[in-house]
């Protein structure tokens, strides 16, 4: 048994240093060897504290251990028994070699076969669920041994209760609740809302269906992954509040617009439409390069809705109607209909013809927060701003790196050797996020609206102060030449065949209108869309 001297203590937000990095996968604490016996309850407060970290992904989990440990030496650890240490280490890292359920004792588990990682995970999940479960019944425990990140936990309860400012930080609330945002967060404002016991939802199967989607998220994107996804969920959720949405919106427009925002970018690949296509990707061939990503999230996400039967209870036709009413908002954040949909919102203010009692101009304005939702971070605080930067620009250049390497032509904005992540974000906020968020202010004129645009005006000169310190002084050299590099049209749908569509196999593609129709067409191969 390692004997630790120095117990490492960080406030959450502070960036863990690199020392204490390297010690992976330790949780250290101060009791007695008695602890691995029934310790008198009364002692349950002397208990000092701990520390759990993982440097896979160089981040820190901070925990307070406030109820009783049980260590098993099938984990890896053999308790000597004798003696009373200070500070007792144990490598939790074999808890994550083990296939077999069996070597993690407890409620839910089988001891009958392995189980894979990810069967694992959703094992783990669940148990969460349980426990939350009971809070908001408010049943009490009968077990008096509380989970490891009982009082982790409690600061991420007590980061929900401001999940309505604008200033609300995502990564923060990732790491309280160890990578589960998009889970916890989702359930937290449906449950808030009232939304379960309204539409009768069965909270086994929702937590079920939120777990499968976080997971369907890629956690190696560096940008579209869970964290984006709660993030947008959370911003979507800033602007179902602002006044006019709040008065007008109903029940069923308030849950489609939360699980579009968590499902928006499901299963997303880490690259854009373009790479696909010229690569022949086969979504690209099934989707006739019509938006092909987002229906592809669309699709999934109602592969998981059906998987889990989280609309089983309600009558068919309405399952039918609010998958497809999903789905149209889903599609609608195509950034290649950036001006369709801009245009459109432009025309119906200019003409003051937006009226809310109307279920299709509802749907448009749902269609157009989850948009600004999308693309909101720009207008977020420059601390949490530049972090959206780095990661999407990081994502950008990967996948220019990939297309070097394939000898392909690489992408507009992913060259890393002519763009600059200052540039890139220059650009994005003058063609795209300026001109829509304008719009959203005047058909939304309040403090948030105003908060937003001038968050984004700051954070566009601080990045314009950032291209003048690294010696580029030129206007030219400040924006882009062009605002079609944001804003990429879908290439024209070609009629070469699908390889893996025999001759008399049609092929589904599925367009969005803006007023929250989806049209469906059938098209035999060979034929081209109109």
């Amino acid at each position: 048994m390692e004997v630790c001297y120095q117990l490492p203590v960080l406030p959450l937000d502070r960036p863990v240093p690199k020392h204490v990095l390297s010690r992976r996968g330790a949780i250290s604490f101060s009791s007695s060897s008695s602890l691995f016996g029934a310790p008198d309850p009364r002692q349950l407060s002397q208990r000092r504290g701990a520390i759990s970290y993982d440097s896979s992904d160089q981040t820190a989990l901070y925990i307070r251990m406030l109820g009783d440990v049980r260590v098993r030496s099938r984990v890896g650890f053999d308790p000597e028994g004798k003696g009373s240490y200070s500070y007792l280490c144990i490598d939790f890292r074999t808890l994550h070699s083990y296939s077999d359920s069996s070597l993690i004792p407890g409620p839910g588990f089988s001891s009958a076969g392995p189980v894979s990682g990810r069967r694992l995970r959703r094992l783990l999940s669940f148990q969460r669920y349980l426990h939350s479960s009971r809070l908001l019944r408010g049943t009490p425990h009968l077990n008096p041994l509380h989970i490891l990140d009982e009082d982790y936990t409690g600061q991420a309860k007590c980061m929900l209760e401001r999940v309505a400012t604008w200033n609300f930080d995502i990564f923060l609330y990732d790491r309280l609740t160890n990578g589960n945002s998009l889970v916890t967060l989702t359930f937290h404002l449906l449950n808030q809302y009232g939304l379960l016991e309204l539409f009768q939802l069965d909270m086994v199967k929702l937590w079920r269906f939120l777990v499968m989607v976080q997971e369907d998220y890629h956690s190696l994107n560096p940008y579209h992954n869970a964290v984006h996804a709660a993030d947008v969920t959370q911003a979507m959720y800033c602007y179902l509040r602002e006044p006019k949405l709040a008065k007008s919106l109903t029940s069923c427009d308030i849950l489609l617009g939360l699980l579009a925002a968590a499902t928006h970018d499901l299963d997303h690949p880490g690259v854009n439409q373009p790479f696909l296509i010229k690569t022949n990707h086969y979504l690209a061939k099934l989707y006739r390069n019509s938006s092909v990503l987002e229906n592809h999230h669309w699709r999934s996400a109602v592969g998981l809705l059906r998987e889990t039967g989280l609309f089983s209870h309600l009558p068919a036709e309405d399952g039918l109607k609010m998958e497809h009413q999903l789905g149209s908002l889903i599609l609608a954040t195509d950034i290649s209909r950036q001006n369709e949909y801009l245009g459109k919102f432009r025309t119906h203010l200019d003409q003051d013809d937006l009226y809310l009692s109307n279920a299709s101009h509802r749907h448009f304005i749902l269609q157009m927060a989850l948009k600004c939702a999308d693309i909101c971070n720009p207008c977020r605080p420059w601390e949490l701003s530049k972090q959206w930067s780095e990661k999407v620009t990081e994502e950008f250049f990967h996948q220019g790196d990939i297309e070097k390497k394939h000898r392909l032509e690489v992408s507009p904005l992913c060259d890393s050797q002519s763009n600059s992540m200052a540039n890139i974000q220059i650009g994005f906020m003058t063609y795209v996020v300026e001109p829509l968020f304008a719009e959203w202010g005047r058909f939304s004129d309040t403090r948030l609206s105003q908060t937003m645009l001038g968050h984004l005006g700051l954070n566009k000169a601080s990045w314009g102060g950032l291209v003048q310190q690294e010696g580029s002084s030129s206007p030219e050299e400040l924006e882009p030449s062009s605002p079609a590099f944001f804003t990429m049209s879908t290439p024209a749908v070609t009629e070469s065949e699908p390889e893996s569509a025999s001759a008399a196999e049609p092929i589904a593609v599925t367009t969005a209108t803006a007023t929250g129709e989806t049209n469906y067409k059938e098209i035999p191969q060979g034929s081209k869309e109109s």
